[in-house]
């Protein structure tokens, strides 16, 4: 059995988490990304900046990181029956190509989830590649007509 295990991301892990978003981005064709170096550092201060917004979950194998996944918290205007209203985004859920197709990515979005429902959140959103959204539906996502989408143009 393999030495999986699936946890909040630790301060000391961050830098390979950066180094997974760089994977990504490159393995998406990204282009002009600057230096690894420089984008790891700035990663990991963003990480420590927003750690009271946004929540890292990895995906670790025996001692290396190889998945993750973040759950940004928005809190929501509050009604009288829900005075501590919140709702999240899931964002950047990555496995690395090796460990796809095994139910890996599946285990890390259930304990996303997981960690939605014990912070209180009403719901969960996400924005997602073509390719993922069957692992999105079979985890409970389904598409809602009443979610819309305004894209902002970069000035």
């Amino acid at each position: 059995m393999e030495n999986i295990s699936i946890r909040p991301a630790r301060p000391a892990e961050l830098s390979a988490v950066a180094a997974l978003r760089w994977e990504w981005l490159v393995e998406t064709g990204s282009e002009d990304l600057g230096e690894r170096e420089d984008f790891v550092r700035h990663f990991v201060a963003w990480a420590g900046e927003n750690a009271g917004s946004h929540r890292c979950t990895v995906l670790v194998r025996d001692d290396r990181v190889i998945g993750m996944a973040w759950l940004a918290v928005v809190r929501r205007v509050p009604t009288p029956r829900a005075p501590r209203r919140a709702s999240g985004d899931l964002q950047c859920v990555y496995v690395v190509p090796e460990a796809r197709d095994g139910g890996l990515g599946g285990r890390l979005i259930r304990a996303v989830l997981d960690g939605a429902r014990e912070l209180g959140l009403e719901r969960v959103t996400v924005h997602s590649g073509t390719r993922a959204i069957p692992a999105y539906a079979r985890n409970g996502f389904q598409e809602s007509p009443r979610l819309l989408q305004a894209r902002i143009a970069r000035a």
